[in-house]
Protein backbone atom coordinates (compact mmCIF):
# COMPACT_ATOMS: atom_id res chain seq x y z
CA UNK A 1 0.00 0.00 0.00
CA UNK A 2 2.78 2.22 1.02
CA UNK A 3 4.50 1.88 -2.54
CA UNK A 4 0.92 2.38 -4.19
CA UNK A 5 0.78 5.54 -2.37
CA UNK A 6 3.97 7.25 -2.87
CA UNK A 7 3.68 9.13 -6.00
CA UNK A 8 0.89 11.22 -4.68
CA UNK A 9 1.47 14.24 -3.02
CA UNK A 10 -0.59 13.30 0.42
CA UNK A 11 -3.36 10.84 0.41
CA UNK A 12 -5.13 12.82 2.98
CA UNK A 13 -6.43 14.67 0.07
CA UNK A 14 -7.82 11.98 -1.84
CA UNK A 15 -9.26 11.00 1.47
CA UNK A 16 -10.84 14.37 1.20
CA UNK A 17 -11.99 14.17 -2.37
CA UNK A 18 -13.78 10.87 -1.52
CA UNK A 19 -15.49 12.14 1.27
CA UNK A 20 -16.71 14.99 -1.64
CA UNK A 21 -18.12 12.50 -3.65
CA UNK A 22 -19.57 10.40 -1.20
CA UNK A 23 -21.15 13.23 0.69
CA UNK A 24 -22.76 15.04 -2.32
CA UNK A 25 -24.22 11.65 -3.46
CA UNK A 26 -25.61 11.35 0.13
CA UNK A 27 -26.61 14.75 0.37
CA UNK A 28 -28.33 15.39 -2.73
CA UNK A 29 -30.37 12.02 -2.79
CA UNK A 30 -31.66 11.97 0.76
CA UNK A 31 -31.48 15.16 2.83
CA UNK A 32 -31.57 18.11 -0.06
CA UNK A 33 -34.52 16.24 -1.99
CA UNK A 34 -36.39 15.09 0.77
CA UNK A 35 -38.06 18.44 0.60
CA UNK A 36 -39.08 17.63 -2.84
CA UNK A 37 -40.32 14.24 -1.83
CA UNK A 38 -42.64 15.76 0.73
CA UNK A 39 -44.35 17.41 -1.69
CA UNK A 40 -44.26 14.35 -4.42
CA UNK A 41 -45.82 12.04 -1.69
CA UNK A 42 -48.22 14.20 0.23
CA UNK A 43 -49.87 14.98 -3.90
CA UNK A 44 -49.69 10.77 -4.00
CA UNK A 45 -50.68 10.08 -0.99
CA UNK A 46 -52.32 12.87 1.10
CA UNK A 47 -50.24 12.63 3.95
CA UNK A 48 -49.83 15.35 6.50
CA UNK A 49 -46.92 17.54 7.72
CA UNK A 50 -46.36 16.19 10.35
CA UNK A 51 -45.83 12.78 9.11
CA UNK A 52 -43.16 13.72 7.27
CA UNK A 53 -41.73 15.28 10.25
CA UNK A 54 -42.24 11.94 11.67
CA UNK A 55 -40.48 10.62 9.57
CA UNK A 56 -37.31 12.56 9.48
CA UNK A 57 -37.31 12.55 13.38
CA UNK A 58 -37.19 8.60 13.34
CA UNK A 59 -34.63 8.94 10.99
CA UNK A 60 -32.14 11.48 12.98
CA UNK A 61 -33.23 9.42 16.58
CA UNK A 62 -31.85 6.30 15.14
CA UNK A 63 -28.55 7.82 13.88
CA UNK A 64 -28.37 9.54 16.98
CA UNK A 65 -28.70 6.46 18.89
CA UNK A 66 -26.55 4.49 16.81
CA UNK A 67 -24.00 7.14 17.07
CA UNK A 68 -22.01 6.07 20.22
CA UNK A 69 -21.71 2.06 18.80
CA UNK A 70 -20.69 3.57 15.26
CA UNK A 71 -18.13 5.88 16.72
CA UNK A 72 -16.41 3.02 18.80
CA UNK A 73 -16.60 1.06 15.33
CA UNK A 74 -15.21 3.38 13.66
CA UNK A 75 -12.41 3.78 15.90
CA UNK A 76 -12.05 -0.07 16.18
CA UNK A 77 -12.75 -1.26 12.91
CA UNK A 78 -11.74 1.41 10.56
CA UNK A 79 -13.80 3.61 8.62
CA UNK A 80 -13.66 1.74 5.24
CA UNK A 81 -15.58 -1.17 7.10
CA UNK A 82 -18.32 0.58 8.42
CA UNK A 83 -18.40 2.45 5.26
CA UNK A 84 -18.94 -0.46 2.97
CA UNK A 85 -22.03 -1.25 5.04
CA UNK A 86 -23.39 1.75 4.91
CA UNK A 87 -23.55 2.33 0.94
CA UNK A 88 -25.14 -1.10 0.91
CA UNK A 89 -27.79 0.09 3.40
CA UNK A 90 -28.36 3.45 2.07
CA UNK A 91 -28.77 1.67 -1.69
CA UNK A 92 -31.01 -0.62 -0.38
CA UNK A 93 -33.00 2.11 0.85
CA UNK A 94 -33.26 4.01 -2.22
CA UNK A 95 -34.34 1.08 -4.26
CA UNK A 96 -36.66 0.12 -1.50
CA UNK A 97 -38.15 3.83 -1.46
CA UNK A 98 -39.15 3.07 -5.22
CA UNK A 99 -41.70 0.47 -3.98
CA UNK A 100 -43.60 2.01 -0.93
CA UNK A 101 -47.30 2.02 -1.33
CA UNK A 102 -47.89 3.42 2.90
CA UNK A 103 -46.75 5.54 5.30
CA UNK A 104 -45.37 2.45 7.34
CA UNK A 105 -43.67 1.32 4.52
CA UNK A 106 -42.27 4.57 3.95
CA UNK A 107 -40.66 4.74 7.41
CA UNK A 108 -39.22 1.61 6.84
CA UNK A 109 -37.12 2.21 3.63
CA UNK A 110 -36.40 6.39 5.39
CA UNK A 111 -35.00 4.02 8.87
CA UNK A 112 -32.87 1.86 6.25
CA UNK A 113 -31.71 5.30 4.49
CA UNK A 114 -30.77 7.09 7.94
CA UNK A 115 -28.81 3.56 9.34
CA UNK A 116 -27.15 3.80 5.41
CA UNK A 117 -26.28 7.50 5.32
CA UNK A 118 -25.28 7.83 8.96
CA UNK A 119 -22.66 4.64 8.76
CA UNK A 120 -21.43 5.40 4.92
CA UNK A 121 -20.67 9.17 5.00
CA UNK A 122 -20.14 11.59 7.10
CA UNK A 123 -18.67 10.34 10.05
CA UNK A 124 -16.67 7.67 8.75
CA UNK A 125 -14.89 9.91 6.43
CA UNK A 126 -14.67 13.02 9.23
CA UNK A 127 -12.51 10.60 11.80
CA UNK A 128 -10.52 9.39 8.81
CA UNK A 129 -9.57 13.27 8.04
CA UNK A 130 -9.24 14.07 11.63
CA UNK A 131 -6.62 11.39 11.52
CA UNK A 132 -4.54 12.41 8.32
CA UNK A 133 -4.65 16.41 9.23
CA UNK A 134 -3.62 18.38 12.11
CA UNK A 135 -2.96 21.78 10.75
CA UNK A 136 -4.92 21.58 7.67
CA UNK A 137 -7.94 20.04 9.52
CA UNK A 138 -10.53 22.94 8.88
CA UNK A 139 -9.74 22.74 5.30
CA UNK A 140 -10.08 19.09 4.94
CA UNK A 141 -13.29 19.17 7.21
CA UNK A 142 -14.50 21.74 4.49
CA UNK A 143 -13.57 19.61 1.55
CA UNK A 144 -16.08 17.07 3.50
CA UNK A 145 -18.69 19.20 4.03
CA UNK A 146 -18.47 21.08 0.56
CA UNK A 147 -19.29 17.64 -1.19
CA UNK A 148 -23.06 17.96 1.04
CA UNK A 149 -23.54 21.39 -0.41
CA UNK A 150 -22.69 20.48 -3.80
CA UNK A 151 -25.61 17.78 -3.52
CA UNK A 152 -27.68 21.14 -2.86
CA UNK A 153 -26.50 22.56 -6.24
CA UNK A 154 -27.43 19.93 -8.13
CA UNK A 155 -30.27 20.04 -6.83
CA UNK A 156 -32.10 21.42 -9.98
CA UNK A 157 -30.88 18.10 -11.77
CA UNK A 158 -32.86 16.01 -9.33
CA UNK A 159 -35.98 17.60 -9.06
CA UNK A 160 -35.48 17.60 -13.07
CA UNK A 161 -35.38 13.74 -12.91
CA UNK A 162 -37.96 13.40 -9.92
CA UNK A 163 -40.50 15.36 -12.41
CA UNK A 164 -39.62 13.59 -15.70
CA UNK A 165 -38.94 9.73 -14.59
CA UNK A 166 -41.36 9.72 -11.40
CA UNK A 167 -40.20 9.28 -7.81
CA UNK A 168 -40.46 5.93 -7.87
CA UNK A 169 -38.57 5.17 -10.85
CA UNK A 170 -35.74 7.77 -10.41
CA UNK A 171 -35.03 6.26 -6.78
CA UNK A 172 -34.42 2.85 -8.34
CA UNK A 173 -31.70 4.73 -10.05
CA UNK A 174 -30.21 6.92 -7.65
CA UNK A 175 -30.06 3.67 -5.53
CA UNK A 176 -27.87 1.56 -8.19
CA UNK A 177 -25.52 4.81 -9.04
CA UNK A 178 -25.08 5.00 -4.82
CA UNK A 179 -23.56 1.26 -4.75
CA UNK A 180 -21.77 1.49 -8.11
CA UNK A 181 -19.85 4.58 -7.09
CA UNK A 182 -19.56 4.32 -3.74
CA UNK A 183 -18.24 0.53 -3.02
CA UNK A 184 -15.07 1.42 -4.55
CA UNK A 185 -14.92 5.06 -3.44
CA UNK A 186 -14.92 3.14 0.36
CA UNK A 187 -12.40 1.31 -0.54
CA UNK A 188 -9.93 4.67 -0.35
CA UNK A 189 -10.62 5.62 2.56
CA UNK A 190 -8.32 4.46 4.73
CA UNK A 191 -7.65 5.30 9.11
CA UNK A 192 -4.18 6.22 10.10
CA UNK A 193 -1.26 7.92 8.11
CA UNK A 194 1.09 6.37 10.12
CA UNK A 195 0.12 2.54 9.26
CA UNK A 196 0.71 3.63 5.68
CA UNK A 197 4.14 5.28 5.98
CA UNK A 198 2.79 8.65 6.41
CA UNK A 199 2.47 11.42 9.29
CA UNK A 200 -0.38 14.30 9.53
CA UNK A 201 -0.50 16.75 7.10
CA UNK A 202 2.00 15.06 5.50
CA UNK A 203 4.93 16.60 6.92
CA UNK A 204 8.27 14.38 6.88
CA UNK A 205 9.33 13.17 10.14
CA UNK A 206 11.87 16.24 11.16
CA UNK A 207 8.66 18.62 10.03
CA UNK A 208 6.85 16.75 12.30
CA UNK A 209 8.84 17.14 15.12
CA UNK A 210 9.30 20.75 14.80
CA UNK A 211 6.24 21.57 14.61
CA UNK A 212 4.88 19.51 17.98
CA UNK A 213 8.46 20.51 20.30
CA UNK A 214 7.23 21.65 23.44
CA UNK A 215 3.78 20.73 22.42
CA UNK A 216 1.22 19.33 25.12
CA UNK A 217 -0.10 16.25 23.18
CA UNK A 218 -4.30 16.51 23.41
CA UNK A 219 -5.42 12.50 23.07
CA UNK A 220 -8.82 12.79 25.41
CA UNK A 221 -10.69 9.18 25.50
CA UNK A 222 -14.42 8.93 25.44
CA UNK A 223 -14.92 9.12 28.73
CA UNK A 224 -12.66 12.08 30.01
CA UNK A 225 -14.37 13.73 26.97
CA UNK A 226 -17.67 13.76 28.45
CA UNK A 227 -16.95 15.04 31.76
CA UNK A 228 -15.77 17.93 30.30
CA UNK A 229 -17.67 21.22 30.26
CA UNK A 230 -16.02 21.38 26.25
CA UNK A 231 -18.18 18.47 25.34
CA UNK A 232 -21.59 19.33 26.47
CA UNK A 233 -21.52 23.22 25.41
CA UNK A 234 -20.33 22.02 21.90
CA UNK A 235 -22.98 19.04 21.79
CA UNK A 236 -25.87 21.26 23.01
CA UNK A 237 -24.69 24.36 20.63
CA UNK A 238 -24.51 21.91 17.77
CA UNK A 239 -27.95 20.84 18.70
CA UNK A 240 -29.45 24.33 18.50
CA UNK A 241 -27.41 24.95 14.99
CA UNK A 242 -29.28 21.59 13.75
CA UNK A 243 -33.14 23.12 14.52
CA UNK A 244 -32.98 24.83 11.59
CA UNK A 245 -31.06 22.37 9.13
CA UNK A 246 -33.87 20.13 10.25
CA UNK A 247 -36.74 22.15 9.58
CA UNK A 248 -35.30 23.76 6.54
CA UNK A 249 -34.61 20.26 4.82
CA UNK A 250 -38.31 18.71 5.57
CA UNK A 251 -40.72 21.66 5.34
CA UNK A 252 -38.71 24.56 3.01
CA UNK A 253 -39.61 23.50 0.06
CA UNK A 254 -43.53 22.86 0.74
CA UNK A 255 -43.45 26.14 2.44
CA UNK A 256 -42.61 27.76 -0.88
CA UNK A 257 -44.21 25.79 -3.39
CA UNK A 258 -47.82 25.81 -0.39
CA UNK A 259 -47.53 29.34 1.15
CA UNK A 260 -45.76 31.25 -1.13
CA UNK A 261 -46.53 29.32 -4.24
CA UNK A 262 -43.92 28.90 -5.51
CA UNK A 263 -43.22 26.64 -8.60
CA UNK A 264 -41.04 23.60 -7.73
CA UNK A 265 -38.64 24.75 -10.23
CA UNK A 266 -38.05 28.42 -8.51
CA UNK A 267 -38.09 26.91 -5.40
CA UNK A 268 -35.09 24.38 -6.51
CA UNK A 269 -33.60 27.84 -7.20
CA UNK A 270 -33.73 28.80 -4.03
CA UNK A 271 -32.19 26.04 -2.22
CA UNK A 272 -29.35 26.27 -5.18
CA UNK A 273 -29.44 29.85 -4.29
CA UNK A 274 -28.69 29.18 -0.01
CA UNK A 275 -26.57 26.55 -1.11
CA UNK A 276 -23.98 28.57 -3.27
CA UNK A 277 -24.31 30.46 -0.04
CA UNK A 278 -23.00 27.18 1.74
CA UNK A 279 -20.11 26.57 -0.41
CA UNK A 280 -18.74 30.47 -0.35
CA UNK A 281 -18.98 30.17 3.84
CA UNK A 282 -17.63 27.42 3.57
CA UNK A 283 -14.49 27.76 1.45
CA UNK A 284 -13.62 31.71 3.31
CA UNK A 285 -14.13 30.65 6.70
CA UNK A 286 -13.37 26.79 6.54
CA UNK A 287 -10.97 26.47 3.46
CA UNK A 288 -9.25 30.05 3.66
CA UNK A 289 -9.53 31.27 7.63
CA UNK A 290 -10.56 27.93 8.88
CA UNK A 291 -7.09 27.03 10.68
CA UNK A 292 -6.54 30.81 11.62
CA UNK A 293 -8.80 32.37 12.74
CA UNK A 294 -11.46 32.00 16.38
CA UNK A 295 -13.84 29.47 15.84
CA UNK A 296 -15.31 30.00 18.85
CA UNK A 297 -16.25 33.86 17.64
CA UNK A 298 -17.05 32.95 14.20
CA UNK A 299 -19.16 29.95 14.96
CA UNK A 300 -21.07 32.67 17.79
CA UNK A 301 -21.75 34.99 15.13
CA UNK A 302 -22.77 32.04 12.71
CA UNK A 303 -25.60 30.91 15.20
CA UNK A 304 -27.29 34.55 15.64
CA UNK A 305 -27.14 34.83 11.78
CA UNK A 306 -29.25 31.49 11.74
CA UNK A 307 -31.86 33.13 14.45
CA UNK A 308 -31.63 36.31 12.05
CA UNK A 309 -32.75 34.20 8.96
CA UNK A 310 -35.37 32.47 10.59
CA UNK A 311 -37.07 35.39 11.78
CA UNK A 312 -37.03 36.82 8.57
CA UNK A 313 -38.23 33.53 7.19
CA UNK A 314 -41.09 33.86 9.34
CA UNK A 315 -42.48 37.35 8.85
CA UNK A 316 -40.78 37.85 4.98
CA UNK A 317 -43.85 37.13 2.67
CA UNK A 318 -42.35 36.95 -0.45
CA UNK A 319 -39.49 35.61 -3.02
CA UNK A 320 -37.16 38.32 -2.22
CA UNK A 321 -37.54 37.84 1.47
CA UNK A 322 -37.20 33.80 1.08
CA UNK A 323 -34.10 34.85 -1.04
CA UNK A 324 -32.76 36.99 1.88
CA UNK A 325 -33.38 33.88 4.04
CA UNK A 326 -31.58 31.77 2.11
CA UNK A 327 -28.44 33.95 1.86
CA UNK A 328 -27.69 34.60 5.27
CA UNK A 329 -28.61 30.91 5.96
CA UNK A 330 -26.58 29.85 3.84
CA UNK A 331 -23.81 31.45 4.94
CA UNK A 332 -23.98 30.50 8.70
CA UNK A 333 -24.34 26.83 7.78
CA UNK A 334 -20.93 26.78 5.56
CA UNK A 335 -19.06 29.06 8.53
CA UNK A 336 -19.97 27.07 11.68
CA UNK A 337 -20.15 23.42 10.07
CA UNK A 338 -16.28 22.87 9.32
CA UNK A 339 -15.44 25.09 12.36
CA UNK A 340 -17.55 23.44 14.76
CA UNK A 341 -15.81 19.72 13.80
CA UNK A 342 -12.28 21.20 14.09
CA UNK A 343 -13.18 23.24 17.08
CA UNK A 344 -14.26 19.10 18.93
CA UNK A 345 -11.14 17.71 17.20
CA UNK A 346 -8.73 20.69 18.35
CA UNK A 347 -9.99 20.34 22.06
CA UNK A 348 -10.30 16.59 22.51
CA UNK A 349 -7.74 14.85 19.72
CA UNK A 350 -7.85 12.14 17.26
CA UNK A 351 -7.59 8.90 19.65
CA UNK A 352 -11.13 8.25 20.67
CA UNK A 353 -12.60 11.08 17.71
CA UNK A 354 -15.01 8.86 16.39
CA UNK A 355 -16.32 7.49 19.84
CA UNK A 356 -16.79 11.25 20.94
CA UNK A 357 -18.43 12.37 18.04
CA UNK A 358 -20.50 9.81 18.54
CA UNK A 359 -22.02 10.28 22.08
CA UNK A 360 -21.86 13.67 20.61
CA UNK A 361 -24.46 12.80 18.28
CA UNK A 362 -26.55 11.64 21.36
CA UNK A 363 -27.60 15.11 22.13
CA UNK A 364 -27.15 16.70 18.51
CA UNK A 365 -30.21 14.52 17.41
CA UNK A 366 -32.51 16.73 19.65
CA UNK A 367 -32.15 19.50 17.74
CA UNK A 368 -32.85 17.81 14.23
CA UNK A 369 -36.00 15.93 15.47
CA UNK A 370 -37.39 19.26 16.96
CA UNK A 371 -36.95 21.56 14.30
CA UNK A 372 -39.30 19.50 11.67
CA UNK A 373 -41.72 18.46 15.17
CA UNK A 374 -42.37 22.50 15.90
CA UNK A 375 -42.49 23.81 11.83
CA UNK A 376 -44.53 20.92 11.15
CA UNK A 377 -46.94 21.03 14.13
CA UNK A 378 -47.30 24.55 13.49
CA UNK A 379 -48.83 23.85 9.94
CA UNK A 380 -50.97 21.36 10.91
CA UNK A 381 -52.81 23.05 14.04
CA UNK A 382 -52.80 26.71 12.98
CA UNK A 383 -52.50 26.57 9.37
CA UNK A 384 -49.03 28.03 8.79
CA UNK A 385 -45.56 27.73 9.36
CA UNK A 386 -45.16 31.34 11.20
CA UNK A 387 -45.26 30.32 14.81
CA UNK A 388 -43.14 27.62 14.36
CA UNK A 389 -40.04 29.41 12.37
CA UNK A 390 -40.25 32.10 15.74
CA UNK A 391 -40.16 29.38 18.06
CA UNK A 392 -37.40 27.84 16.31
CA UNK A 393 -35.65 31.15 15.78
CA UNK A 394 -36.04 31.81 19.43
CA UNK A 395 -34.61 28.25 20.54
CA UNK A 396 -31.31 28.65 17.73
CA UNK A 397 -30.19 31.63 19.85
CA UNK A 398 -29.10 29.42 22.48
CA UNK A 399 -26.43 27.95 20.72
CA UNK A 400 -24.81 31.06 20.53
CA UNK A 401 -25.00 31.15 24.70
CA UNK A 402 -23.43 27.90 24.75
CA UNK A 403 -20.48 28.71 22.19
CA UNK A 404 -19.89 31.55 24.67
CA UNK A 405 -19.65 29.28 27.81
CA UNK A 406 -17.29 26.85 25.49
CA UNK A 407 -13.48 27.03 26.99
CA UNK A 408 -11.13 24.46 26.58
CA UNK A 409 -10.66 21.84 28.61
CA UNK A 410 -7.93 20.71 30.74
CA UNK A 411 -5.62 18.14 29.32
CA UNK A 412 -5.97 14.98 30.86
CA UNK A 413 -2.52 13.25 32.82
CA UNK A 414 -1.57 10.40 30.96
CA UNK A 415 -2.24 7.17 31.66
Amino acid sequence: MRDHLRPLRFYGWVIGGVGFVVNMLFGAMMFHAFGTYVVLLREDFGWSATSFSLAFALMRIESGLLGPIEGWAIDRFGPRAIMRVGVVLFSIGLIGLSFINSLFGFYIVFLVMALGSALGAFLPISVAIVNWFDRRRAAALTLLSLGFSAGGLIQPLIVGGLEYYGWRQMSLMMGLLVLVVGLPLAQLVLHHPESHGYLPDGDSPEEHARRNSGREEIEFTARQALRTRAFWMISLGQSASLLVFGAVSVHFVAYMTETLEMTKGAAAGIIALMTLMTVIGQLVFGGLLGDHVNKLLVIVLAMFAHTVALLILAFGMSTAWVAAFAIINGLAMGTRGPLMQALRAEYFGRRSFGTIMGFSSLVMMFGIVIGPLVAGLSYDMLGEYRPGFILLAVLSALGSVFFMLTKPPAVPAAT
